[in-house]
């Protein structure tokens, strides 16, 4: 029997009524209206700000926009270049950040045609709503710290651990979400869509849901909101390019030791769904090299197509044995920290063996003597089938 076409499309009505609001919940809630406010008041773009902020924003968007755009100048405009001539076309478009902190700028700078990009840190992404929180003397202090950071960042090409304890896990605003928004400002994209999720044991994103961020609101410690808002997802495209594509940034605040992996391997089941990727690290402690790292090195080596790095990268003992080719840039001698000196006789031996290629600008640790190095280490291409 043949049923008739208005009762066809009324079952397809219904259907449509009741998948699209379990669709949205599957995507769960949408924070963009907070990440335009954000980018704005934190990171400087162009804008209205809040009504009655727009003089406090102003004070910290000048100092705020000097340090962006002497970073502009000084270090993207020389590193873009570079990694515009060595970054290979064909290397996987997923990358990796493990120890990022809050350094997307850096991942866009080398990689910015990626699809993909996740960084791994101990620092959570914060809370999203903050804003609407604070008074006007809360605002000023918050934006301080923002500025501070930001301007340390983008002047030594890394943060300092124990400042970004203060400055992300107990700030007031969400800093970490605002040093990837200003990494936006910087390189010119906005941001498309911005939601926040937990992992599920197999590594799979969980989405925070409207309810959830009603449980959340009730939360009085500023500390325990930020681990809530720990994991982002931001979606972003080129500034003005409504049909530009869309490409994806993910931030997960996880523990990356042996111990913290094995009592809760979600963040490594996330990574190793992704397959073959790209890598960067930098300025990460030397935290490859130790034996509470074991998991996250074998990672690297076991997932890595291509990596660029700073001496705290994997050292040539680990990579060269799994089949890695490494390729030295500016100079090295010795580690800016104890942490560094059991591995720097094999980096010296490496710098030693191959021609000096100078390096214009710094990457991650300068060495003891403050000069800029960096390594690409590379997996060679399997030889093409005999035919």
């Amino acid at each position: 029997m043949r049923l008739p076409s208005s009762f066809v499309a009324l079952v397809a009505l219904i259907v449509l009524s009741i998948a699209g609001p379990a669709r949205a919940a599957e995507r769960g809630h949408e924070f963009i209206a907070e990440a335009r406010t954000l980018l704005v008041v934190g990171a400087c773009a162009e804008g209205a700000p809040p009504e009655g902020k727009a003089a406090i924003v102003a004070a910290h968007c000048k100092k705020v926009q000097a340090a962006q755009a002497d970073y502009r100048k000084s270090w993207i405009a020389v590193a873009r270049t570079f990694f515009a001539a060595h970054v290979p076309t064909n290397i996987p478009k997923t990358v990796v950040y493990p120890f990022a902190g809050g350094d997307l700028s850096t991942a866009l700078t080398v990689f910015p045609d990626a699809n993909e990009i996740t960084t791994l840190s101990l620092e959570p992404a914060g809370d999203p709503t903050a804003l609407a929180r604070l008074s006007d003397k809360q605002l000023k202090t918050a934006l301080a710290v923002v500025a501070t950071e930001l301007g340390s960042l983008y002047r030594a090409n890394f943060s300092v651990t124990m400042n970004m304890i203060g400055a992300m896990r107990g700030g007031e605003l969400p800093t970490q979400l605002i040093f990837s928004l200003s990494a936006l400002v910087i390189h010119g994209y906005e941001p498309t869509s911005l939601r926040y999720f937990k992992l599920a044991p197999d590594g799979t994103p969980s989405y925070l849901t409207d309810a959830d961020v009603e449980r959340l609101a009730k939360l009085t410690d500023v500390g325990k909101r930020n681990r809530e808002y720990a994991n982002v997802e931001l979606t972003f495209r080129r500034q003005g390019g409504a049909g530009a594509r869309e490409q994806v940034y993910r931030h997960i605040q996880a523990n990356l030791d042996d111990a913290h992996l094995k009592a809760d391997p979600a963040a490594l089941r996330h990574l190793e769904a992704k397959g073959t990727v790209a890598a960067m690290t930098k300025a990460a402690s030397y935290l490859l090299t130790f034996g509470d790292f074991q998991t996250m090195r074998s990672y690297v080596i076991d997932h890595v197509a291509w990596m660029v790095s700073d001496t705290t990268g994997l050292p040539p003992s680990y990579g060269k044995k799994a089949g890695f080719a490494y390729e030295t840039w500016g100079a090295f001698d010795n580690p800016n920290m104890a942490a560094g000196k059991s591995y720097a006789p094999e980096w010296r031996a490496e710098y030693a063996a191959q021609e000096k290629r100078p390096l214009p600008f710094r990457f991650g640790y300068p060495d003891a003597k403050h000069r800029g190095h960096l390594i690409i280490m590379s997996k060679p291409a399997a030889p093409a089938a005999a035919k």
